[in-house]
């Protein structure tokens, strides 16, 4: 597959994200009229003006994840659930929270139909699901303007958090918890990135 190629000349060696990348269709998670521009390596609006990451955003941030099958993992950003899919056909078992119902409404049932099984929330990805966690992996698929202190908490000990930090321009972190104190973390920088903005509030149609 042509896109799957360029990712490996991009650098992505995780065989296993590269094996999801081919598997899932990323035309299915696209206005049909978009379609056409699925494989291309670029990022496309979906609804609410959120955008569905290029492939070589979504296999890079999967690829940072270091993550072994079965492991417990948390994305905030559902969006079009194109990176959802990709962390459930590698194996993980994963947790989603969008804050947008309008996409939460289209999205669920979409992965539903495509045979993917994800737990879906609406709500707040500052607040994440504490009822669910603790968990393995966190990956943060919106720009933070920093690292949110109850996503952290959520993250286990020797766990690793992916997330684009910063304003109009984000950097992309790779955070390894070291401990249970606010300071226990090691963090990696893999250079700029642009996502779009994590926001508090939350869109639930007006309910």
């Amino acid at each position: 597959m042509e896109m799957v190629r360029h990712l490996s000349e991009k650098g992505i060696s995780d065989r296993r994200v590269l094996d999801a990348m081919a598997e899932v269709p990323r035309h299915l998670f696209l206005e049909t009229m978009l379609d056409y521009m699925a494989y291309e390596d670029r990022a496309l609006p979906i609804k609410c003006g959120q955008t569905i990451s290029q492939p070589s955003t979504v296999a890079f941030q999967s690829e940072l994840l270091d993550a072994d099958p079965a492991m417990k993992v948390l994305e905030v950003g559902t969006g079009s659930g194109y990176q959802t899919a990709v962390l459930c056909a590698m194996g993980l078992k994963v947790f989603t929270i969008e804050r947008q119902k309008e996409l939460y409404d289209i999205t669920k049932p979409r992965l539903e139909r495509l045979h993917y099984r994800p737990k879906c929330f609406l709500g707040d990805g500052y607040k994440g699901l504490p009822e669910y966690g603790p968990f393995d992996r966190i990956i943060i698929t919106c720009g933070a303007p920093e690292v949110p202190k109850d996503l952290l908490d959520q993250l286990k000990v020797g766990g690793v958090m992916v997330i684009p930090v910063g304003g109009q321009q984000q950097e992309m972190l790779r955070i390894v918890k070291t401990g249970d104190g606010p300071d226990d973390t090691l963090r990696q920088r893999y250079g700029d990135c642009n996502f779009v903005p994590m926001l508090e509030k939350l869109d639930y149609g007006g309910k």
